[in-house]
């Protein structure tokens, strides 16, 4: 059974469903499902090469209003052995090119640790994962061979079938992230807690035996 994430690199709930998934996954329930991961952008509209994160919040939150939001999910990440801190962040990247990199890491089998390597890159030590640089570190260091890699993201490889997963978010009703989609047809939105998420695909595996070929 295919389990298709949609997310997005800049997304904290997406982190920390990641988490939560592993714990679910732990439990014994992950076998026979193979993760896709799928590409969704927030804010496509940030500039290629990023911008001030500070500026992005002004911009966002013009009232003021992100703190409040900003404990809860650092307290919410905490609980699950992420060492989340704002504070450290000091860009917003456009994550455009760090989906095109994911993309590329399932011919690998990667994905899934690619993808906790780079939420833990931006989220725990502020790197900024719109930059070739640190993405071909988190690449490097799940294995991939990092002159293919940088040959691969300085070409144009992996743009339509980036865009076209978006666009396909958009299609099956994606509005929001992390959103795990189970065989292509049973959606969980948000980043639910371990036992539902067990929960979720043990009833996915039912129903999907039940149905006719």
């Amino acid at each position: 059974m295919n389990l298709e994430i949609f997310s997005d690199l800049i997304c904290p709930w997406c982190f920390i469903g990641k988490r939560r998934l592993d714990e679910a996954l732990a439990t014994g329930v992950g076998e026979g499902v193979n993760i896709i991961w799928r590409a969704y952008q927030l804010y496509p509209g940030i500039p290629e090469a990023g911008m001030d994160r500070a500026e992005f919040v002004r911009q966002r939150y013009p009232g003021g209003g992100a703190t409040a939001g900003r404990q809860r999910i650092e307290e919410e990440a905490g609980s699950i052995g992420i060492d989340m801190d704002y504070s450290r962040i000091e860009r917003m990247p456009n994550t455009f090119l760090g989906h095109r990199l994911i993309h590329h890491a399932r011919e690998a089998g990667l994905q899934h640790e690619l993808a906790d390597r780079l939420f833990s890159a931006y989220f725990e030590r502020g790197e900024d994962v719109g930059t070739a640089d640190v993405l071909l570190d988190a690449a490097e260091t799940v294995g991939m061979n990092r002159a293919g890699t940088a040959a691969y993201l300085a070409s144009d490889a992996g743009t339509v079938e980036v865009r076209r997963e978006i666009e396909r978010a958009s299609m099956i009703g994606v509005t929001g992230v992390p959103c795990f989609v189970f065989a292509g047809t049973y959606a969980l939105p948000g980043a639910q807690e371990p036992g539902v998420i067990a929960q979720v695909i043990e009833r996915a595996k039912v129903r999907l035996a039940a149905a006719p070929a």
